[in-house]
């Protein structure tokens, strides 16, 4: 990592935990550490898709894993005491679990057939969990405790939500580190011997498998990877809302994931960040347009993706080209 990037990533650093958090105390507005938590948490599930656009395969189906994570946490929290901190990579690693008997068999199709086959997985889980007895079917599962202290070896590394004076400050900050978290390991990857190997699948499956390449293990291998980001993006949200139903997480939310990824640039490790953040606020400042929202949306959507078909970060590349 050369000096530039470090430098980005201390800008960043001290942007997220100390300028932010002293602008929202400023303005009153504690509200928007719902928000920008909410938008943190949804940028880790979208760089999970993108991990799957890396290697050649449209994911349309984030959000089963998402709402899988979300239940699984819920219940290992409800009915056996679990401590939410726990249940949190136990989440990731199911989902993972998941994802490889999942995709055994659907990560040979390409194109639109994967596509459209990870389009019904997100209502498969939805009926799933009205189905099954121990997710409460419609009901769901609500009045989860908030996610109480973390100790190792009596050092207190994570403080009991119940006895902060807010939580929301707390949810923020747990958000913001998942996400960095998230998208370091998601750089890490890229630029590995892995990542290379991964680019070599998306451009062209045959001749990477020709030269040796084991290509199932590595589409496997990063769906499941893929699919652990959206079972910790689930887990995390069910803390905040103490709550899950089988509608927490819907198709639109599978499209919202994948849309994040365009948006931003899926030539862009960062990409899904910054498009979970400009979808997420985009409509919300479009909700003041009333019945044309859907219409202006929908719009700006072709018309990004006529003029920046590599995403909105692919405007500093042609900066820099100049």
């Amino acid at each position: 990592m050369n000096k530039k990037i470090l430098a980005y990533v201390a800008l960043f650093l001290v942007f997220v935990y100390a300028v932010v958090p002293m602008l929202i105390n400023i303005s009153g507005r504690l509200d928007f550490y719902y928000t920008l938590t909410s938008v943190a948490l949804l940028s880790i599930a979208s760089a999970g898709v993108w991990l799957t656009f890396y290697i050649g395969r449209i994911n349309i189906g984030q959000g089963a894993f998402a709402l899988a994570g979300g239940y699984v946490s819920a219940i290992l929290i409800s009915q056996y005491g679990f401590n939410f901190w726990v249940t949190l990579p136990i989440a990731g690693l199911f989902c993972a679990v998941l994802s490889v008997f999942i995709g055994l068999p659907i990560l040979r199709l390409r194109g639109v057939y994967f596509a459209m086959v990870t389009l019904v997985l997100t209502e498969v889980m939805r009926l799933t969990t009205l189905a099954l007895p121990i997710t409460q079917g419609a009901k769901g599962i609500t009045s989860l405790p908030l996610p109480s202290g973390l100790e190792i070896f009596g050092l207190k590394l994570i403080p009991d939500f119940s006895t902060l004076e807010n939580p929301k400050v707390g949810f923020y900050m747990m958000a913001i580190t998942l996400m960095i978290i998230a998208y370091a390991v998601l750089y890490r990857i890229v630029n590995s011997r892995l990542g290379h190997l991964c680019r070599s699948l998306q451009q062209n499956e045959e001749l990477a498998s020709s030269i040796g390449v084991n290509t199932t293990y590595l589409r496997v291998l990063t769906y499941s990877i893929s699919s652990f980001f959206g079972g910790i993006a689930g887990a995390s949200f069910v803390a905040i809302t103490q709550s899950i139903y089988p509608s927490s997480f819907q198709v639109a939310d599978s499209i919202n994931f994948m849309l994040n990824c365009f948006l931003g640039g899926l030539g862009y490790v960062f990409g899904p960040m910054l498009g979970t953040l400009m979808l997420y606020f985009g409509w919300d400042l479009l909700f003041t347009i009333g019945k044309y929202q859907m219409l202006v949306y929908s719009s700006l959507l072709i018309i990004l993706m006529l003029f920046l078909p590599n995403g909105v970060l692919s405007l500093f590349d042609r900066k820099e080209k100049r």
